[in-house]
């Protein structure tokens, strides 16, 4: 048959002389070239007209594109599907011995290279949508680079995308020649004009209905379909409801998303013999589709992602906004048959914001799977356009090897090869291998949406609709269809195995994930793996005593529990014998107020028994005490706090003494305190201790030296006789008689600094306070001296103090009158 002009066709000869000289390219062709279904056919001509024998295998990164791609280019060649060209994605295959072409997706391409890494009888790979950047690509092309340099330098690679930036692709792909050729498809198919709104969307304006709106718009200017871009099912349904009685009369509203049931994804990009279709699609429609009577995209500017965090070990998905990247993907569907518009809810202003690309999956997706493909290939520094996250790493093979497929030196066992050859997550992989036939339903069913929102938490229901046990509550039915078929997809080839409740055999997938609920009424949980996670108020499970927790929503602080399952104590026990360890431990408890010294059970987080510790070693509880010393604050005391201030002020004159500052303290805490600690094991006892000996002990018989030397504690009088330097004032200070300061001619000091000197009336009064007493003596004492005369008369009250005799005597018992 005679193939209509597509804007890849002027590329192909280039394209072809490319691989030929270098046996490897990237291909950049804008959405809707043609390049998916015409490079393939291309190729495959080149190498029977050199009488090459080998199959070309081409990535595709979502299912339905791979079914629709292999659909189109049977067609175009005029044979049966599975013939000359053919298919395999999860659950279904259209191939044979014959077939030259084979469009793959998902783990199949990592199957082929880690069972034989020659891949014999392949002759070139294709990833095309490159620039989805999916973890099965990366890992992929990330294999074919290495088998390429080590196994097969005659092995032809290819990478296609319509939006990435091609030269660290080429660049990724070089050899001694240097980089890949990039060969560039010029130009679309036809035009797509930008309709942009005059005004943002309002903050708080709900999403679906805005949608509906300019749908609505797109349906009334113009006769052609409608491919509309939402970020998920819940969104498809709401706008399908939306317009329902407002579109005109032949338009036919079609869903296509994921989940949908294959003879409905069809149905969705097939034409319609009459009227003209509303398609409300998912970003599964972005690449490698061309629906025939789409001329009109409405784009919501959404799409849902899925975030791992390594530090719950939880996925959550998130709504955010569309990259540039993604944008012109889902412009590109309205010029694919001829010119058309495409409608956007964000405005030319805001369009500047978007980041120019998604997020690749290596970078922010769970990579467990991917530690397990590295294990069995047995290297990590393999060529990734983006290296996978350390931490994101490490905690995928902290899971795998929890999950007995990694052992302690990292290397593959036995039984994570008999995970990696599943085709699941190898949490799910790990339970289907250990608990076999039966639990094939809650696989499935954790492997799709949720057939009963917000009916609570409990898996149990659920798998009880799924068995017949109970009722289909309206609407499920699609849903459950899925289910059904997927776990009867996943029996093939599976024994049966041990007898497990759900909540054990969940308990194997999600082992960091068994809660014990937390003191209190309140549905909160500690999970295993140490995080927390919490059910609403009136959920079935609120009460449960232990849970395994199969989804919540990923906060890093208290996740929400979507799904979870009721556990015995017994069955946790049961299966995680090995895991169970006998641990002594002293805590200070905050609630208390005091030391806690107990024996626990443990599992990872979870304390399943506790008792006390009667024997706990005294430095133990030292310790502990010492963290409660931390909560508490430093409360020295009189005593201790002189002795601080003293020594503050000694370091500030230079004096080789420790940082005693309260911040200083605090750091060193441990070195000064923790040896006086023994017997103290509350807060009511550390009231009661006194600190002051701690602080001495700190400082060498050289250090206390110095401090009496240059901050000394008492302050001997004229006359010989000691009292107490006051250092909790703004400066050091002492109070005594007047008299008894006579014949000082020079000021004292502490630390470098004048010692503040109250002076004293015989009653006690004061009568001056100085920091320089020659300047007192020869000023305010005159004044003070004749009024202290009259009051005092039997009292010393010399003319000139500086050279006079100190006393604490009256004049007749000195002998004078």
């Amino acid at each position: 048959m005679t193939l209509p002009p597509l804007p890849i066709d002027a590329a192909l000869p280039g394209l072809l002389a490319a691989l030929k000289q270098r046996n490897m390219a990237v291909l950049q062709a804008p959405p809707g070239a043609g390049k998916t279904t015409r490079v393939p056919p291309a190729l495959l001509a080149t190498q029977i007209e050199a009488g090459q024998t080998g199959k070309i295998i081409m990535l595709e990164p979502r299912r339905l594109a791979a079914r629709a791609a292999a659909e189109r280019m049977a067609f175009e060649a005029g044979e049966p599907l599975g013939t000359t060209i053919g298919y395999r994605i999860r659950g279904e295959s259209k191939t044979s011995a014959s077939v030259r072409i084979e469009v793959v997706t998902e783990g199949i391409l990592t199957r082929m290279i880690q069972s034989d890494p020659e891949l014999p009888g392949i002759s070139a790979l294709i990833f095309d949508e490159f620039h989805e950047r999916s973890l099965a690509a990366d890992l992929g092309l990330a294999l074919a680079l290495e088998t390429r340099a080590v196994l097969r330098p005659d092995l032809m690679l290819l990478a296609m995308s319509a939006t990435l930036d091609a030269a660290p692709v080429a660049t990724l792909m070089a050899d001694e020649h240097g980089d890949a050729p990039v060969i560039t498809a010029e130009g679309r198919a036809y035009p797509v004009d930008i309709i942009w709104p005059k005004a943002p969307l309002p903050a708080k304006a709900r999403l679906e209905p805005a949608v509906a709106d300019l749908i609505c718009q797109a349906a009334s200017q113009s006769t052609g379909g409608i491919l509309a871009f939402l970020p998920g099912e819940g969104e498809i349904r709401r706008v399908e409801r939306a317009l329902a009685g407002r579109l005109p009369p032949d338009c036919v509203v079609m869903p296509l998303f994921g989940a949908l049931a294959a003879a409905a994804q069809r149905a969705a990009i097939t034409p319609l013999a009459t009227g003209r279709k509303v398609v409300l699609a998912t970003s599964i429609a972005e690449t490698s589709l061309t629906i025939p009577d789409i001329t009109n995209v409405v784009d919501a500017g959404r799409a849902r992602r899925s975030l791992f965090d390594p530090g719950s070990g939880m996925s959550r998905l998130v709504t955010t906004r569309v990259s540039h990247a993604e944008a012109t993907q889902r412009a590109g569907r309205a010029g694919r048959v001829k010119a058309g518009k495409c409608y956007r809810l964000w405005t030319k202003g805001e369009d500047g914001a978007l980041a120019s690309h998604p997020a690749p999956e290596i970078a922010a997706g769970d990579l467990a799977a991917l530690a397990l493909e590295l294990a069995i290939w047995g290297a990590d520094d393999l060529p990734f356009l983006t290296p996978p996250p350390p931490a994101a790493l490490a905690e995928a093979r902290k899971l795998l090897t929890a999950l007995g497929a990694l052992n302690a030196n990292g290397k593959i066992t036995p039984h994570g090869r008999v995970l990696a050859a599943m085709p699941l997550h190898p949490r799910l992989a790990h339970m289907l291998a250990i608990a076999g036939k039966q639990a094939t339903p809650l696989a499935a069913l954790l492997g799709e949406r949720d057939p009963l929102p917000g009916a609570g938490s409990d898996l149990a229901l659920r798998l009880d609709i799924i068995a017949g046990r109970a009722p289909e509550p309206s609407g499920s039915a699609p849903v459950l269809s899925r289910i059904r078929t997927e776990a009867k997809r996943l029996t093939r080839g599976l024994k049966n195995g041990a007898n497990l409740s759900p909540a054990a055999m969940l308990a194997l997938a999600y082992p960091d994930r068994i809660g014990q609920h937390r003191p209190g009424l309140a549905p909160r949980f500690v999970l295993s793996g140490g995080k927390g996670a919490k059910l609403r108020d009136h959920d079935p499970l609120a009460a449960a005593p232990y849970i395994v927790v199969a989804s919540a929503d990923g906060d890093p602080t208290e996740a929400q529990i979507r799904l979870a399952a009721r556990l015995d104590e017994s069955e946790l026990r049961t299966l995680f014998a090995a895991q169970i360890t006998q641990t002594q431990d002293c805590t200070w408890s905050r609630r208390d107020g005091r030391v806690l010294a107990q024996k626990h059970e443990r599992f990872g987080a979870l304390k399943l028994t506790s008792q006390p510790w009667p024997d706990a070693p005294p430095e133990t509880i030292a310790r502990a005490m010492l963290s409660g010393v931390r909560q508490l604050g430093l409360s020295l005391g009189p005593k201790a706090e002189r002795l601080r201030k003293r020594a503050v002020l000694a370091r500030q004159a230079g004096a080789d003494i420790p940082d005693m500052s309260l911040p200083a303290l605090m750091d060193n805490i441990e070195d000064w305190l923790l040896p006086h600690l023994t017997g103290i094991r509350s807060a009511a006892a550390w009231k009661q201790f006194n600190p002051e000996p701690a602080l001495r002990a700190a400082l060498d018989w050289g250090q206390m030296q110095a401090l009496e030397r240059v901050a000394p504690g008492q302050f001997t009088t004229p006359m010989g006789r000691s009292i107490a330097i006051d250092y909790d004032t703004d400066m050091p200070q002492i109070d005594l008689r007047l008299q008894e300061m006579f014949g000082t001619s020079r000021h004292p000091s502490v630390a470098g600094q004048p010692l503040r000197v109250t002076l004293l009336s015989p009653a006690g009064r004061p009568l001056q306070v100085t920091t320089d007493l020659p300047r007192f003596w020869v000023g305010e004492y005159l004044e003070v001296r004749k009024e202290m005369r009259g009051r005092y008369p039997k009292h010393y009250w010399p003319e000139n103090p500086a050279e006079a005799q100190p006393t604490l005597k009256v004049r007749s018992k000195m002998g004078q009158k």
